[in-house]
């Protein structure tokens, strides 16, 4: 079994499922404590130290979806202001060219679409979605990370073989299965 990441090459590594989170936490702390970054977790739900344990940073999802908020606003605005006040001026009753409450109706919609559409689009770019399909789908055991099951997915480092060495951090017993993917 490969796993391709992206970078494009093929990648072996191993699959450890834990019955539950804590135990998960436990092995995952010490697989970061032996060196290993490239470190993957499928859990039926969110487990709230993973993202301090794999060293992930917040996303810009919040940030692009203001910029996009503001800039379809201000889009809008500029939009209605060109074609009424620059580019086709007509004095409809007396109001002045530039009458904003006017504007503030389409002005609003326009920029919740920019939120819609820009927020989507970077929500799934930031997920790597869609992915319908990765290799590491066909290990055995995965469909239960969907279930009540744990899994960490350990990618073997450049060069080493660290069979022995997770052998040893990875506990083992009741509620513990690990396999070795090849690639």
């Amino acid at each position: 079994m490969s796993a391709h990441r992206g970078t494009g090459h093929t990648v072996r590594g191993t699959l450890a499922a834990f019955d539950s989170p804590d135990a998960m936490l436990e092995a995952l702390r010490h697989l970061r404590q032996e060196g290993f970054t490239r470190l993957e977790v499928y859990s039926p739900y969110a487990v709230e130290e993973v993202d301090d344990l794999l060293g992930r940073k917040p996303q810009a999802l919040p940030l692009i979806v203001v910029a996009a908020g503001v800039l379809g606003a201000v889009g809008g605005f500029f939009l209605q202001y060109w074609g009424m006040v620059l580019s086709y001026p007509l004095n409809i009753g007396g109001r002045p060219l530039n009458s904003w409450p006017a504007f503030s109706t389409t002005t609003f919609e326009l920029a919740a679409l920019a939120i819609l559409l820009i927020g989507f689009l970077a929500f799934c770019t930031i997920c790597r979605l869609p992915r319908l399909y990765d290799p590491i789908f066909d290990a055995p055991g995965f469909e239960q990370a969907s279930q009540d099951r744990f899994l960490i997915w350990i990618a073997e480092r450049e060069g080493r073989d660290d069979t022995e060495l997770l052998r040893r951090l990875l506990p083992h017993g009741e509620g513990v299965h690990i396999d070795e993917v090849p690639a």
